[in-house]
């Protein structure tokens, strides 16, 4: 990625883009600039715990439940639990954990969570025969198993995974912030300007370019990365 001064000043253009965004937009809004930063902020580290939990128990549910016997069984209960509303069940998160952090990075989780285990599941099920023979023959075991051969497999699905999950979690993330009523956050902001036009348009623009440049700046080249290390 970084093989010339073109691809430096790419990246640094791109990481600087959102931000000089959200600065011009402050002021042409007539917007505190701390305030989006701390709007952003509080919604960046949500998402992040949310995503966090999810990929750690994705991989982990995918990984045991992938094929065998447990997966006749487990795989067809966990297609249901994707199609059914999250939101059908707020009510009762909120009951429990109130209008909280803890309740937004639940949901989130829940978005993201089905994508990431799904694509590693099929990441897993293109397992070659001649690779599983290899490894056989290595007589590889235990944690050397899991170190040198499943996890380097299941990376390319947790990426992709990955990607769409948080593509759907931001969504997510504003509509529950709205409906949950939680103090800072991009939802408080959208709803605070909700009879502002012009405010929510540069806000919906600032996200889109924000969720464009980590996708180009992280996860497109590990995407890239994690296909050229299970080919080699």
């Amino acid at each position: 990625m970084y093989r010339s001064r073109l691809h430096v000043l790419v990246t640094v253009g791109m990481v600087a883009m959102p931000f000089l965004f959200l600065v011009v937009s402050s002021r042409v809004a007539h917007l505190a600039i701390r305030r989006l930063l701390a709007d952003v902020g509080a919604s960046f580290l949500r998402m992040l715990a949310a995503y966090a939990i999810a990929a750690v128990l994705g991989w982990a549910c995918a990984v045991f439940f992938w094929r065998g016997k447990r997966a006749v069984i487990a795989l067809p209960v966990f297609d249901v639990l994707q199609s059914f509303p999250a939101l059908s069940a707020l009510p009762v998160a909120v009951a429990v954990w109130g209008a909280s952090n803890a309740t937004i990075v639940f949901f989130l989780m829940i978005e993201i969570i089905w994508p990431i285990f799904f694509s590693i599941v099929s990441s897993l099920k293109t397992i070659r025969r001649d690779w599983e023979e290899a490894v056989a023959m290595a007589g590889l075991g235990g944690w050397d198993y899991w170190r040198l051969f499943l996890i380097p497999v299941s990376v390319p699905g947790l990426i992709t995974g990955s990607i769409i999950g948080l593509g759907e979690g931001w969504e997510t993330l504003v509509a529950i912030e709205i409906i949950v009523g939680l103090r800072q956050g991009l939802g408080e902001f959208f709803a605070g300007f909700s009879h502002n036009p012009t405010i929510t348009a540069f806000g919906i623009f600032g996200l889109l370019l924000f969720v464009f440049s980590i996708n180009k700046l992280l996860w497109l080249p590990l995407l890239e990365w994690s296909h050229r290390m299970v080919s080699e």
